[in-house]
């Protein structure tokens, strides 16, 4: 069973999983950071459908080893209960495998409500540690961790793990 912090960590997190529909060349890297950005946008306009599209069917998310269908419920709940929301994050990490047909990206993140600002964090989009010390003081801060697949040259994701900030770090 999720607490409310849980179900709307779990809901931020899986949003990010979809982004990556297909790519090729040598800008995937870039290519995928834009595609970070249009799932972002997806979750904040609650477009489960958009998300689920972009997965595997074999996807699961951690921890908690949750299957396709079970996340598809989670977001439809965690949007239903936090209505109107945005998504905050610095450049995210990506590594995309030797044989290109693999790729991990790791997005710290936060959802804050649509008319909370932090104006400084545009700023520091291009530097991820400055970006965390300035939201850790102040917001639920979470970092999720996403792996890829290239299937028939279109990118999707097979699994997700999120973790939220305990206070030294990163927890599992």
């Amino acid at each position: 069973m999720l607490n409310g912090i849980g179900l709307r960590a779990l809901a931020c997190g899986v949003f990010c999983l979809f982004f990556l529909p297909s790519c090729t060349g040598k800008g995937e890297t870039e290519v995928i950071r834009g595609l970070i950005e249009k799932g972002a946008r997806l979750a904040e306009e609650h477009d489960v459908g958009g998300l689920m599209e972009m997965t595997t069917e074999d996807f699961s998310a951690l921890p908690g080893n949750r299957e396709r269908a079970e996340v598809r419920g989670i977001l439809r709940m965690a949007f239903r209960h936090y209505r109107q929301f945005r998504i905050l994050y610095p450049k995210p990490g990506v590594d995309l495998s030797e044989g290109g047909n693999a790729a991990s990206a790791i997005i710290y993140f936060l959802m804050v409500r649509q008319d909370r600002t932090y104006p400084d964090l545009n700023e520091l989009y291009e530097n991820p540690q400055a970006w965390l010390e300035e939201v850790g003081e102040n917001a639920d801060l979470y970092r999720l961790t996403l792996q890829w697949v290239k299937r028939k040259n279109a990118w999707l994701a097979v699994q997700a793990r999120l973790d939220p900030f305990r206070g030294y770090g990163f927890g599992h």
